[in-house]
């Protein structure tokens, strides 16, 4: 079930919760307290997303698309800083990579109906205050793929196989403990209950109504600290 899209073996990880408890060690033995927390990769992830400017858009799809129309309720903004846990100072030139499954709870690799790479993209924060911006959709929540030895381990567990909303994140720089994380629309029914146990309350977000912008109906601000190595 694994190829260069899919990481099944991941997934097994993730729904037995073993990707995160050897988060939660590693976080807590390295990362300064004051940082960001960490959570789980997922088996959904792909190297090498464009790198795009700041203010642009990660929905690729067509906007005369059934996909586009479908996602366009969910649009969103997305905005914030990147900085030092130890220092409170900005990391220009940090790279915030950003991925997340579609309002149908597929990501692009799983959906014919969306363009390569969609929903993905890089962003270089910018000088001199670190910070980063792009135009990305409100999370849904959905089901992990229940079609390989994964789905089979849940419904032996008889165990739901949803994950709340969220939106996947990497944040690197030179000299800095690159971050993997997570933050999760703390208004989601599943936010208590996640198929994977990635959740943490420093990773709970709100999204706000967004007005005066016709590009998205939703904003989020969400800064990110970093622990120097």
């Amino acid at each position: 079930m694994s190829d260069n899209k899919r990481n099944e073996t991941g997934l097994l990880c993730d729904i037995l919760g073993l990707e995160s408890l050897v988060d939660e060690i590693t976080s807590k033995l390295l990362q300064d307290a004051a940082a960001t927390p960490s959570a789980v990769l997922g088996p959904f992830y792909r190297a090498g997303a464009p790198l795009l400017p700041n203010g642009s858009s990660i929905v690729a799809a067509a906007r005369n698309s059934a996909w586009y129309r479908q996602a366009e309720p969910y649009l969103t903004h997305v905005s914030g800083r990147v900085s030092s846990a130890s220092t409170g100072k900005p990391i220009p030139g940090a790279v915030v990579d950003v991925w997340l499954a579609g309002p149908n709870g597929l990501y692009e690799q799983q959906d014919d109906a969306q363009p390569d790479m969609n929903l993905r993209g890089r962003f270089r924060a910018d000088a001199p205050r670190g910070t980063y911006a792009l135009y990305a959709l409100r999370p849904a929540a959905y089901p992990i793929p229940l079609d390989g030895p994964a789905g089979r381990v849940l419904t032996l567990l008889d165990r739901h196989p949803y994950r709340p909303a969220h939106v996947h994140f990497i944040v690197s720089a030179p000299g800095f403990r690159t971050l993997t994380t997570q933050v999760f629309d703390r208004e989601d029914p599943y936010i208590r209950d996640d198929s994977v146990f990635a959740v943490k309350d420093e990773l709970l977000v709100t999204f706000e109504e967004r007005r005066g912008d016709d590009k998205a109906r939703w904003s989020l601000v969400y800064d990110f600290a970093l622990s120097e190595v």
